[in-house]
């Protein structure tokens, strides 16, 4: 079996996550959520991102389902989003008994092609739901403008968008709510961690409840109320404040990380950029007046057999590139719980044949150098 040299993925230290994550326990005598890390965490959201509210959460699934809590869907209530993406984007209001309306996608930039959201719009329609694919945006002017004229709100799943922008706005910050994921996978981690940013001020009370059990709980805290009770639903979707400690860390980095991974961006385009003039392959794509945090790097091939085999011969050389996503539409639960608008020719092609290549913070040079001659190789040879 051949030993994998360079992997997808690998978690990092940027700074002094271990040095926050030893004084959270034995300066601030505090591991649970909402400790002294929780809240600086909070403020850099807020001020780097420009949003009105930052909460985290343990995940970018929490986010997305306090977000189908504060929008009220019930059974039955229909949210617009692709079916290219991961299953949380749907199940957070499956949960709450929505039913998710999937439309195809943008054979440039592979998120909601935002031609065809008015067309799926029904009575019943509560929400849209743009995912930034890679941490390129959607195009959120057109989106924005649907909502309003039909009096929807706009929920974006920013999991894998942190720091990009559209015409100067960081993703997440443009719709009523924005989600957004520290999954060791991510550009800026804890291994695991989340937040909802808040856009929209009426929602921020009800937010700040839903996540502390449904109780008034910092309201108490905070000196407003002389006791605290149940008000309303909710979980606890509070992160450890251990956790908080490591993303602040990272924050503190995020500049330098989000530099490094588009540099690494930038050398895979350079290199594989002959294969794509050839029709080889199809190279990612970021509107016009947008910025990209380089969250991953793609190809797609011409066909489902032609992926296959170059994920075979990477593997054969010690690379480990990934395929994505199962349509949601066309999964068992999908099909159970929600249902398609128009045809999904663009998203059944593209979960055929993209194929995600190694980026991470401490890949060198010569790991991208090593990844494009071998897709230069296998095109050489077939």
């Amino acid at each position: 079996m051949t030993k994998i040299k360079i992997p997808f993925n690998k978690p990092f230290i940027a700074g002094k996550e271990l040095f926050y994550i030893a004084q959270a326990v034995i300066d601030n005598h505090h591991t649970a959520g909402d400790g002294p890390f929780t809240k600086k965490c909070h403020a850099w959201l807020e001020e780097h991102l420009g949003c009105r509210k930052a909460l985290l959460t343990h995940s970018c699934t929490a986010a997305l389902e306090m977000a189908a809590i504060l929008a009220n869907i019930g059974p039955g209530d229909e949210i617009i989003m692709p079916s290219y993406t991961f299953v949380s984007t749907a199940n957070a209001f499956v949960l709450r008994g929505g039913v998710p309306v999937f439309v195809d996608i943008r054979p440039d930039t592979l998120n909601i092609n935002e031609n065809l959201i008015e067309k799926a719009i029904t009575t019943r329609t509560k929400a849209i739901l743009p995912v930034h694919y890679a941490g390129v945006s959607c195009e959120m002017d057109i989106i924005m403008d649907i909502a309003e004229r039909h009096k929807l709100l706009v929920i974006e799943d920013a999991a894998q968008g942190i720091m990009s922008t559209y015409k100067g706005r960081q993703l997440g910050t443009i719709g009523h709510f924005g989600a957004c994921s520290f999954h060791e996978t991510k550009n800026i981690i804890s291994g695991e961690g989340g937040a909802l940013l808040i856009n929209d001020e009426k929602f921020a009370e009800r937010a700040e409840i839903i996540r502390e059990k449904g109780t008034n709980r910092s309201k108490f805290f905070r000196g407003q109320v002389d006791k605290y009770t149940w008000v309303d639903i909710g979980s606890s979707y509070l992160p450890s404040d251990i956790i908080a400690a490591f993303l602040y860390a990272q924050m503190e980095n995020a500049d330098q990380i989000i530099a490094r991974r588009n540099f690494i961006y930038d050398l895979y385009m350079k290199d594989l950029k002959s294969l794509a003039e050839k029709d080889y392959i199809q190279l990612p794509y970021i509107l016009n007046n947008c910025s990209s945090n380089a969250h991953l790097f793609y190809v797609i091939t011409r066909s489902l057999k032609e992926r296959m085999n170059l994920t075979e011969f990477l593997k054969e050389r010690g690379i480990l590139a990934v395929f994505h996503y199962v349509p949601l539409h066309s999964s068992p639960a999908g099909k159970l719980y929600g249902r398609t608008h128009g045809n999904m020719n663009f998203t059944g092609r593209v979960s055929d044949c993209l194929l995600r290549l190694p980026l991470y913070y401490e890949m060198t040079d010569n790991d991208v150098h090593s990844v494009t001659e071998a897709i230069i190789d296998f095109y050489k040879n077939s």
